[in-house]
C-alpha cells in the first residue's frame, strides 16, 4: 500500500517493516524503511539547494585540502632535493704550520765563487755561523768545496759539506763512498732489569734510514740517503748534478733541514 502526504515527496512509497509471527519489527527494534522508487516512473525530484550547496562546500573543501597537501609534499621535496644538492661532501682538512725562520743574523760568507754564492745563509731556524773551505774533498776531486755549521742559538747545530764536482757521475762515485762510510747503527739489547729503559733507549725515529731519487720538476738530478747515526744526530747525503751535499743534523730536524737545503 503506497501512502503518500503532504511531507513525503510524491513519486517514493513506503513499504511496511516485515515483522514477525507476533506482529512485531524483525529484530526487536523498528525497521528503517527502505526508499524505493514507486512504479509510477517518476523521476527522482532534485535536492533541496541547502543539500547541493552543502555538498558543494563538502567537495571543494577537500580538493582545496587535497592541493594544500600536494603543495607541502611539493615543497619538501624540492627542499630535500636542494638541500643534497647544496650540501657539500665532508673532506679531510690539512692544518699548515709556519715554517720556523732563523733569529740570528747571518755571518757573512767570504767565498765569492757561483757554487758559493748559491749556498744558503739559513736553514728554517738555523742561520750560518761559520763557512771555511774544505779541503778534504778538493782532494777528492772536487774543485771547490765548503764546510759550513748552522747555530739555532743554542745547543742545536747543522754542519753542511758542501762541493762541486766537474761532472754528475763524479759527483755521484763520492757521494757513495759518503754513504758506505756512515757507520752502521745496532739497537743496544734490553737487560731484564731494565727493560722499559732499554726499550725506550732502542726506539728509533720512524722512516729511518731511507733513500731515493732527488727530482727536480719532474727530472732526476741526483739520489739522497737518510741515515740515523745513533747518538741523536743524523746524516743526509745527496747529489744535485754535480754537486755533492753531506748534511749532521739533529735526528727529529733532519728530514726538515735536507727538504729546506735549496740545492
Amino acid at each position: 500500500m503506497s501512502n503518500t502526504g503532504p511531507d513525503e515527496p510524491q513519486g517514493w512509497s513506503f513499504p511496511p517493516p516485515a515483522r514477525s509471527a507476533a506482529g512485531q519489527p524483525e529484530g526487536g527494534a523498528r525497521a528503517l524503511p527502505e526508499f524505493q522508487p514507486a512504479a509510477s516512473g517518476v523521476t527522482e525530484p532534485a535536492a533541496p539547494a541547502d543539500t547541493r550547496r552543502r555538498t558543494m562546500l563538502i567537495v571543494g573543501g577537500i580538493v582545496a585540502a587535497v592541493v594544500v597537501i600536494g603543495g607541502i609534499v611539493a615543497i619538501v621535496v624540492s627542499r630535500g632535493g636542494d638541500d643534497a644538492a647544496v650540501l657539500p661532501a665532508p673532506t679531510a682538512s690539512t692544518v699548515l704550520l709556519p715554517l720556523p725562520t732563523a733569529t740570528l743574523a747571518p755571518v757573512p760568507r767570504a767565498a765569492t765563487t757561483a757554487f758559493a754564492a748559491a749556498l744558503p745563509t739559513t736553514l728554517l731556524q738555523y742561520a750560518l755561523a761559520t763557512s771555511v773551505p774544505e779541503p778534504t774533498w778538493v782532494g777528492a776531486g772536487a774543485l771547490e768545496a765548503y764546510s759550513e755549521s748552522y747555530s739555532d742559538g743554542g745547543a742545536a747545530q747543522v754542519v753542511v759539506l758542501a762541493g762541486q764536482w766537474e761532472t754528475p757521475e763524479a759527483a755521484a762515485a763520492y757521494a757513495a763512498q759518503l754513504v758506505a762510510a756512515i757507520p752502521a747503527v745496532a739497537a743496544p739489547a734490553a737487560t731484564p732489569s731494565s727493560t722499559e729503559s732499554a726499550g725506550a733507549t732502542a726506539a728509533a725515529p720512524a722512516g729511518f734510514p731511507a733513500s731515493g731519487d732527488v727530482m727536480v720538476a719532474a727530472v732526476k738530478v741526483g739520489t739522497f740517503s737518510l741515515v740515523d747515526a745513533g747518538d741523536g744526530t743524523g746524516i743526509a747525503v745527496w747529489t744535485n748534478g754535480s754537486s755533492v751535499f753531506r748534511a749532521t743534523a739533529p735526528i727529529t730536524d733532519l728530514r726538515n733541514v735536507y727538504a729546506a737545503y735549496p740545492l
